[in-house]
């Protein structure tokens, strides 16, 4: 690990980028980019999705080689090709978090924490090494886990928290921490902040990638702005404006929010009665109706998820009734309610939400391939057509309709996974963290997509940690605690403040038990 810097001399720079061109078939990603990182420094790299960000980092690691211009880390520079680049990286103390994690489900955090590098004792794996450091790795971040336990078996926060683990681990110079926060409560948010913080002070640099501001001006040192595939600032966190930087994001000013305005809602097309599924949730009930934004609101771990796992027919629940446009749907599988009308968004676009390799055409028409088909044979001019029009309705961008959906934005990604449900006629949708990893500029037509289809008179459930987003989109929020539904605000009486201190109520009273 780098050594701390004396105090009164300047710290030498870690990672630098000189002249910088990249091109992905004919587009520019990244032009004539100058960046430089000094020990010690906590860099925020800002920019909407398509900025460049993800290109810069790829160039950082190895993974990919620039057109033209010189990458060098601790001072050596990163001139082989290929695999050796990467290894050359890696060797030289670059660490990647991304926010798509890659740890292995069916192995024990341990054997992931030492893929490839595994410790030997007389030529065998050493376990009890392995168990040592990695029980020392996840105490740096806070984290009391058995080392062998499975990382299938661990939640979300938990296997985010176990990949930045990793990294810390050994020699890191340079550690880049893409969205690092998405999945986590606040008080697993402060557990990655006081491990960057012991970065710092240890003298590695941390690149920081994040949409949310306020976590930059809390953790970040300096920040460098991408637009275009150019590096269009780089400045003091603590000297800039919030409305300043957002317009170097986005070229222009900030488009405001609107108010949700309350409207007549049609009948209810959504009845849930006294569900329990323990030991999240015990006695749910709510109702929603036609051309309703419903949000649930919550803290991490309060049972958002597994609620609409239940009323998806993803998981049975141990008690209570899904009424579905009057029908008990209870138990009956989520085959039985996509024929009713149901569609669903996954927490996790990258793993459940999308086939990468596939284009957005084929990610589109999943949700329903009989559509454009004739003679059970896929119609390809059916396919275009109803993916353009897709693709209009969602404002995806995208060069064809054919391009692999896995090279999008995640924000126009994102945009697809809602769309193959608008293509199938869904009447209930379900939104389960639809704006996670997204920038403000795609979250602005997102919200504007759900309001959209709610005009329409589709049913919208929406689910987010972010829960200053509830009021710019939703009808009505629902506050989940203790397993129950405890409040219901509506709009525009929606704000923030009374959503988290809602959210929150108890909480002092649990962590003393």
């Amino acid at each position: 690990m780098a050594a701390p810097v004396p105090a009164g001399q300047p710290a030498p720079f870690v990672a630098s980028v000189t002249g910088a061109l990249k091109r992905y078939s004919g587009v520019l990603a990244l032009d004539r980019v100058d960046f430089a990182l000094r020990a010690g420094e906590v860099r925020a790299l800002l920019g909407k999705n398509g900025a460049g960000k993800s290109t810069l980092i790829r160039l950082l690691t190895g993974a990919e080689a620039p057109d033209e211009g010189v990458v060098e880390i601790a001072g050596a520079a990163l001139d082989q090709g290929g695999e050796n680049r990467t290894r050359q990286a890696a060797q030289l103390g670059v660490r990647p978090v991304y926010q798509e994690l890659s740890l292995v489900g069916d192995m024990s955090i341990q054997e992931n924490m030492f893929l490839g590098v595994w410790p030997r004792r007389f030529g065998v794996l050493d376990h009890r090494e392995m168990a040592r450091r990695t029980e020392e790795a996840l105490a740096n971040l806070g984290l009391h886990l058995n080392p062998e336990t499975k990382i299938g078996s661990l939640s979300t926060a938990e296997r985010q928290l176990v990949e930045i683990s990793r990294a810390m681990m050994g020699e890191p110079r340079l550690v880049i921490l893409d969205e690092p926060t998405s999945s986590l409560a606040a008080a697993q948010v402060e557990q990655v902040f006081a491990a960057v913080r012991r970065m710092r002070q240890r003298g590695v640099a941390v690149i920081y990638v994040s949409h949310r501001m306020k976590e930059i001006r809390e953790i970040a040192d300096t920040a460098t702005v991408m637009r275009d595939g150019r590096a269009v600032s780089t400045f003091d966190i603590g000297a800039a404006d919030t409305r300043e930087i957002v317009r170097m994001m986005l070229g222009h000013d900030e488009k405001k929010d609107e108010l949700v305005e309350p409207r007549e809602a049609g009948p209810t097309l959504l009845s849930v009665r006294d569900v329990a599924s323990a030991p999240k949730l015990d006695g749910v009930s709510f109702d929603l109706r036609q051309g309703e934004v419903l949000g649930i609101a919550g803290l991490l771990g309060s049972g958002r998820t597994e609620l609409l796992r239940i009323i998806a027919g993803l998981d049975r629940p141990d008690a209570g009734t899904i009424h579905f446009d009057g029908i008990d749907m209870t138990g009956q599988g989520w085959s039985a309610m996509l024929e009713r009308g149901l569609g669903m968004t996954p927490e996790n676009r990258k793993d459940d939400g999308i086939v990468p390799l596939l284009g957005i055409d084929e990610n589109t028409i999943i949700t329903n391939s009989k559509a454009v088909s004739s003679l059970g044979v896929l119609s390809a001019s059916r396919i275009a057509a109803a993916t353009a029009d897709i693709v209009r309705r969602m404002s995806v961008k995208a060069p064809e309709t054919t391009t692999p959906i896995g090279t999008l934005s995640g924000g126009n990604q994102q945009k697809i996974v809602i769309g193959r449900w608008v293509y199938a006629g869904s009447r209930l949708i379900l939104l389960d963290e639809p704006t996670r990893g997204v920038d403000v500029e795609a979250k602005s037509q997102i919200y504007a997509i759900i309001r959209s289809l709610a005009a329409e008179g589709k049913s919208i459930l929406f689910v987010s940690s972010e829960i200053e987003e509830l009021p710019k989109v939703c009808d009505r929020v629902l506050v989940l605690r203790d397993g129950r539904i405890v409040e219901t605000f509506t709009a525009p009486d929606i704000s923030a403040d009374t959503l988290m201190t809602a959210s929150l109520a108890g909480q002092s009273q649990q962590g003393a038990q």
